[in-house]
């Protein structure tokens, strides 16, 4: 149903102010002062153009994100919890990480526009909700932008030791990952379909020489199966109490945070949604597609790390952080096979480059979108004719130079932090994104709208972001669980400070903006959003051999 309250009306392409129908309700006139606080159809300002394609977009979606926190991670990850312990994290984690992803793609299979999900937040929450997630997640990603950054400037001391270049290497992957976001969108899609590529063969390449070397099929011809899974065993203890049981089930708490950081990002699909070309095809396809990205790369990945490797091994323990502390490079070393690692931290290298150029791409969208709407200074709007967002991709891009804090001894300490804020900053991310889709899925079903209208819908909705709001406040509460044992105020601050920073922020839009929640006849689902003929594209069925194969992949 329409809505009897709809204050604005596009016609010749100019927004015109209708005043109020005397009629109105109270409701009515709190829509309007509302309105009058945030900006709902900001298209007129918005200039950004869709430059990204289909196949652009699929592999975005598909490994868009993957980094260090899979590759390397997994080590840890399996020392920490066993290998059954980290298999059931990392499947946890992507459940919660899949539901969010389902959540807003839906959402935005209905407004594929700039802003994405903090802008929905606002539209159909609150628009003080909307503002704190915004912030949030902006500051989450602009914050991941340094850690891969040095992710992939720490991998090159597998070649050179010398800490003293390293400042250079730093520089030098700085420059390139600003400068591919700074020359535009274009650049962007076609360097992440590049580096997208390298990543899902590097990881189906381990995922197979790590199957034939526990089948026995290296150099030195032993078979391995599930032997470490026995001896020392599928679970590792934390060691922080005395009974192993308790013990054990805390290791497998200790995943969670390594496991939500290898998933974070997996929503960047959607943030690029008003920059892609047909935008609700392509994010319905690449959202479906993401469910089998989780099963084979994250899931079979994990399971045969836990085969390859016992969870003591102490080359687990390493600090090099490069390839050596692989456990597909350990595994593969002590099977005879010495030509492969090289390639492989080749590989990874180009998988952190790839991740910290996706994660500026989106902290400058976000950005763009909050002020297109008003919720930060307008100036980060400014675009270039050819729709590239300038100012907030210049003020994030400048943000990459905190990289260098880890050139110092003691900055490392304060970038650290860094990399525990933005991924608890993850998970405010995912919660921000299953309640709005709770009020979304509420609206909807008040005004009388069917979603399975909707080019991308989830049958499992609303449960999946039931789902994933229990769990992700629960991780948010456990993340620090272990500066309990052994306090310290570091490990404290880090772990807890976005829960009083989130509602800050809410609270302080709350009262300086007067808002109010949203209801469900309230809702907006009109103003702003392109029509689905104003968006897609026709669809032109391949004729080649090559065109079909590349339709079957992308």
């Amino acid at each position: 149903m329409e809505h009897n309250y709809d204050l604005e009306k596009r016609s010749s392409g100019s927004v015109e102010k209708t005043p109020l129908d005397h009629s109105s309700s109270t409701d009515d006139v709190q829509v309007l002062e509302a309105r009058e606080q945030y900006r709902f159809d900001a298209h007129d300002l918005d200039r950004v153009q869709r430059r990204l394609h289909q196949r652009h977009v699929q592999m975005i979606a598909i490994a868009g994100t993957l980094g260090t926190g899979l590759f390397l991670g997994s080590g840890k990850a399996l020392n920490e919890a066993g290998p059954a312990g980290a298999l059931i994290g990392y499947a946890l984690v992507g459940t919660v990480a899949y539901s969010s992803l389902c959540a807003v793609g839906e959402m935005t299979s209905l407004a594929p526009i700039s802003g994405t999900f903090p802008h929905f937040a606002a539209r159909w929450v609150d628009p003080a909700f909307g503002f704190a997630v915004g912030w949030n997640y902006f500051y989450t990603n602009l914050m991941s932008v340094p850690v891969e950054i040095t992710a992939a400037t720490i991998l090159i001391t597998f070649w050179d030791a010398n800490l003293s270049h390293q400042w250079i290497y730093t520089l030098v992957v700085v420059i390139i990952v600003c400068a591919i976001n700074i020359f535009g969108v274009r650049w962007f899609g076609e360097a992440e379909f590049f580096f997208s590529i390298i990543k899902i063969c590097l990881i189906l390449g381990l995922i197979l020489v790590g199957l034939i070397i526990d089948l026995g099929g290296g150099p030195d011809h032993e078979r391995v199966g599930f032997r470490y899974w026995r001896n020392p065993g599928a679970f590792a203890p934390a060691g922080l109490v005395s009974n192993i049981n308790t013990d054990k089930f805390l290791g497998f708490i200790s995943v969670i945070v390594q496991a939500a950081f290898s998933f974070q990002g997996m929503e960047l699909v959607a943030i690029a949604a008003s920059e892609t070309r047909s935008p609700r095809t392509n994010i319905a396809k690449a959202v479906r597609r993401v469910f089998y990205r989780i099963v084979v790369f994250y899931l079979l990945g994990i399971l045969i790390t836990g085969m390859l490797v016992p969870y003591d091994d102490p080359l687990l323990l390493s600090a090099a952080n490069n390839a050596a502390q692989s456990p597909y490079v350990i595994a593969m070393t002590r099977a005879g096979i010495h030509t492969l690692p090289h390639i492989i931290n080749a590989a990874i290298f180009t998988s952190a480059f790839s991740a910290g150029n996706s994660f500026l791409f989106c902290s400058s969208r976000i950005l763009y979108g909050l002020a297109l709407r008003g919720q930060a200074p307008k100036f980060f709007a400014k675009c270039t004719q050819s729709g590239l967002p300038i100012v907030s991709v210049l003020t994030c891009s400048a943000f990459a130079l905190l990289a260098f804090m880890n050139v110092s001894s003691g900055a490392a300490t304060v970038f650290n932090w860094f990399v525990s804020l933005s991924t608890v900053g993850g998970f405010f991310g995912w919660w921000g994104i299953n309640i709005t889709y709770l009020y979304f899925y509420r609206g909807l079903k008040a005004q009388g709208r069917d979603r399975k209208q909707l080019i991308y819908f989830s049958t499992l909705q609303p449960w999946l972001s039931i789902w994933g709001i229990f769990w992700t406040t629960l991780f948010i509460l456990i993340n620090g669980f272990e500066v309990f044992w052994d306090f310290n105020a570091s490990g404290f601050l880090t772990s807890y400070i976005n829960i009083p920073l989130f509602f800050g922020l809410w609270i302080f839009w709350k009262v300086y903006r007067r808002t109010k929640t949203w209801k469900p006849h309230q809702m907006d689902f009109t103003t702003g959003i392109p029509t689905v003929e104003e968006t897609e594209e026709p669809i032109e069925p391949p004729t080649t051999i090559g065109g079909k194969i590349a339709a079957i992949l992308f």
